[in-house]
């Protein structure tokens, strides 16, 4: 940090310090509420989903090689090949907006191309097949259907148009990834002993991170309820392949890389949740500093402003896996249109103020606000779209 930013902040801390109306009972509520909006958090995502996309992590920038990732993702890449997997990749993860963070950075900074990289990072949270399933059942088929096509949609979409915008800087990363690859050692293990450790990180995550079912979901059901017996049977079989396939320099090299994947991450994801819980409260609560009822008067109907508030304001927001669907349901009822109701199911699972933190360390200011305003404007316009079909 620049001398002239640690003035500002310590300026901006003091006026904040010296003029916020403590004694305010509105105020008094949201700081309440941005700390329990961090320990919900805490307990609810870090161990049993951040952790396993950490390691996740950690894995892809030491045990895929870069020349696989540069032939599926990279810049010279086939791009149907490369968009069509990337923008599919999150309907097996029941990841939420932050969750991704870890795994999109890993596979960006093993030579991923920005257009894929950024179609997988839209995708992660935005199309698993969890979320799917409980918005068509919950808000209607409908909203479930365009809410699954439009992700894939916009993923390939806004992939494309980054991509496009930073042609010659990713032409020049191409090129040094692929100078690169020279350095790379012989592979030590068989592609299906890769496949099989990888496939195991993905399901403890999975499993892990897996909400209590509707009732009437009888197999996700089943496996909720044996969920953390498989988390540890899967662990056990995790622990065996580490101590049978890697060596302990790889070992070590896997939990280091971890460790630099956390320490960039956590404390800006933690810093944003705080802000967050600080502004709009935890989920299905009113105590934040921008009352919910401000949003609902927002957002009824299917006008340009109404999807443009519920997009930016999903945007901006903190869903966890699953929690958008009963939060738009209450807003739904109290009045919301059917058009921002979709805008905010593709802004918002997607994006947060967490995540645009942590989105901006890893690709800059310009290309991040890009990717916000891409990702606003497209659900804003796609609410407009899917409001008057169904009106």
């Amino acid at each position: 940090m620049k001398e002239w930013q640690k003035f500002l902040l310590i300026v901006a801390v003091f006026l904040a310090a010296y003029f916020t109306p403590f004694d305010h009972p509105q105020v008094r509520a949201s700081m309440t509420e941005a700390f329990l909006m961090l320990q919900y958090y805490a307990r609810e995502h870090v161990l049993h989903t951040l952790i396993p996309a950490f390691f996740i992590a950690g894995a892809i920038a030491n045990f895929i090689s870069q020349g696989a990732v540069i032939k599926y993702f990279g810049g010279a890449a086939h791009k149907a090949l490369a968009y069509s997997v990337a923008s599919i990749s999150g309907s097996v993860l029941a990841v939420c907006s932050c969750t991704v963070l870890p795994l999109f950075a890993g596979i960006y900074k093993k030579g991923a191309g920005l257009g894929p990289a950024i179609a997988f990072l839209y995708s992660g949270p935005a199309i698993n097949i969890l979320s799917i399933i409980l918005t068509a059942r919950v808000l209607g088929w409908q909203l479930g259907l365009a809410r699954a096509l439009g992700a894939v949609i916009f993923a390939i979409i806004i992939g494309l148009i980054m991509s496009s915008l930073y042609r010659r800087e990713e032409e020049e990363r191409t090129k040094t990834s692929l100078g690169g690859m020279a350095d790379e050692g012989e592979e030590k293990r068989s592609i299906l002993q890769n496949l099989l450790y990888f496939l195991v990180l993905v399901f403890i995550l999975v499993i892990a991170a897996l909400g209590k079912p509707d009732e009437a979901a009888g197999f996700w059901n089943l496996v909720y309820q044996f969920k953390w017996h498989l988390v540890v049977a899967l662990l056990v079989v995790l622990g065996l392949m580490v101590w049978r396939w890697f060596d302990n320099e790889e070992r070590s090299s896997w939990v280091s890389s971890t460790w630099d994947f956390t320490k960039q991450i956590l404390p800006l994801l933690l810093a944003g949740v705080l802000v967050a819980g600080l502004l709009m409260g935890r989920p299905g609560t009113d105590a934040g500093l921008i009352p919910a009822h401000y949003i609902e008067n927002l957002v009824g109907g299917n006008t340009i402003q109404a999807n443009l508030v519920a997009s930016f304001l999903g945007a901006f927001m903190y869903f966890a896996t699953l929690t958008e669907v009963p939060i738009l349901q209450g807003l739904l009822g109290s009045g919301m249109g059917q058009g921002p109701a979709l805008a905010l199911l593709l802004a918002g699972p997607a994006l947060s103020l967490p995540n645009m933190l942590v989105i901006r360390s890893v690709l800059g200011t310009q290309k991040t606000i890009i990717f916000i305003v891409l990702v606003s404007l497209m659900a804003t316009i796609s609410g407009m779209i899917y409001g008057n079909i169904v009106s």
